[in-house]
């Protein structure tokens, strides 16, 4: 019996020397700038394997981001464009009207549905006239039409006296879509569109818009726009004026989330508000650390970066949070959507939770018994 419960005792340390490599939830290795595994990167449209870096959460970095989203604001397409008239292009309408010739003028004047009236120009910029024949409308406003028009006609007649206005605009048109109440395509006219302007004929945004992450697509490259700040402190260098061809998209908020996970008091998703949360927010809204079970020094931001300009980095932050003044830095620590923020667990806690299965089947009834025989 006693050489029963001697043995069952020797076998505690190897089982708790097996234990060693079975020790229960994640943990990332200290003291390395890279992430222990290989993820997947794309670097000039090539998706390749590499080890993430890890960065301390400085003042330094923080600086630096800073500075990095103050260029990204200046890498915005040029606001500077020049107010000039309505350039007409394929599938516009226009009115011509030529005084005391009605003979040349269209059947029913304004009364006809301006999607059908007037004459349209064509796929390859041409537009048909009577007298004048075929002439190359495409990339000239208005005005210069009429001077064409007014030349060509003079051969037939006298004192030609014309008008020609844009009946429908259909050459330059972009979209808006996502959460906008009525997504769709918006017809270009004379009166320049900005992005406000756009989202404004959209009827507006619904109420899971994201107004601090609007992307528009141009010529081959995406921009963040961040109407929030538009908005809210009038920053006018985000209302761009919107070109042929734009696709301004407004993202949904409830794509918006930060994962917070590991030693924490509750792990959870939290939706970033109006396109701000920091790292502290985030850690008190999970209830803050856990310094009884957490190690302090490794609270970590996973981010698996955004597919720009062809190139996708995943990075990863740490925080050593063992000084309270630390938390100055959590503040300042804007994270972004889809970041996880994880906090390790200490090596004495992986112990006890190793013990702890290890207890109640063998230890604890070992020396149970071991006790009740004196031993």
């Amino acid at each position: 019996m006693f050489r029963f419960q001697f043995r069952s005792m020797s076998l505690i340390p190897a089982l708790l020397l097996q234990a060693c490599s079975l020790t229960p939830g994640m943990e990332m290795e200290n003291n390395t700038p890279l992430s222990n595994i290989e993820v997947p990167m794309m670097v000039d449209g090539k998706l390749i394997k590499e080890k993430a870096k890890i960065s301390q959460i400085t003042a330094d970095l923080i600086i630096d981001r800073e500075n990095s989203k103050r260029r990204e604001i200046n890498d915005l397409p040029s606001q500077v464009v020049p107010m000039t008239a309505y350039k007409i292009g394929p599938h516009d309408r226009l009115q011509i009207t030529v005084w005391e010739h009605p003979e040349l003028n269209d059947p029913g004047g304004e009364k006809i549905d301006p999607e059908l009236a007037g004459k349209m120009v064509q796929d390859d910029g041409m537009l048909y006239y009577p007298y004048v024949g075929n002439v190359q409308v495409k990339g000239k406003t208005a005005n210069e039409v009429r001077e064409l028009l007014s030349q060509g006609l003079s051969k037939y007649f006298k004192k030609v006296k014309l008008d020609v206005r844009v009946l429908s605009f259909q050459s330059h048109r972009a979209a808006v879509v996502g959460q906008v109440k009525t997504p769709g395509i918006q017809a270009m006219t004379e009166t320049p569109l900005t992005i406000t302007e756009a989202i404004s004929r959209a009827g507006g945004v619904t109420e899971d818009a994201d107004t601090s992450n609007v992307t528009l697509a141009r010529d081959g490259k995406l921009y963040k726009i961040d109407v929030m700040r538009l908005y809210e402190k009038g920053g006018s260098e985000q209302n761009l004026l919107l070109k042929d061809g734009d696709v301004l998209n407004v993202s949904d908020r409830k794509d918006n989330e930060v994962f917070v996970m590991g030693e924490v008091g509750k792990q959870q998703a939290l939706q970033i508000n109006k396109g701000k949360l920091t790292l502290a927010q985030a850690l008190a809204k999970a209830y803050g650390v856990d310094f009884n079970t957490s190690r302090a020094e490794e609270v970590y931001v996973i981010r698996t970066g955004e597919l720009k300009t062809g190139e996708l980095k995943p990075e990863i932050f740490q925080l050593d949070a063992k000084s309270p003044d630390a938390l100055i830095l959590a503040d300042q620590f804007h994270l972004q959507a889809h970041d996880t923020v994880f906090v390790s667990t200490a090596g004495v806690t992986q112990w006890s939770r190793v013990l702890n299965q290890i207890l109640p089947s063998s230890f604890t009834s070992v020396m149970s018994k071991a006790a009740t025989m004196g031993l």
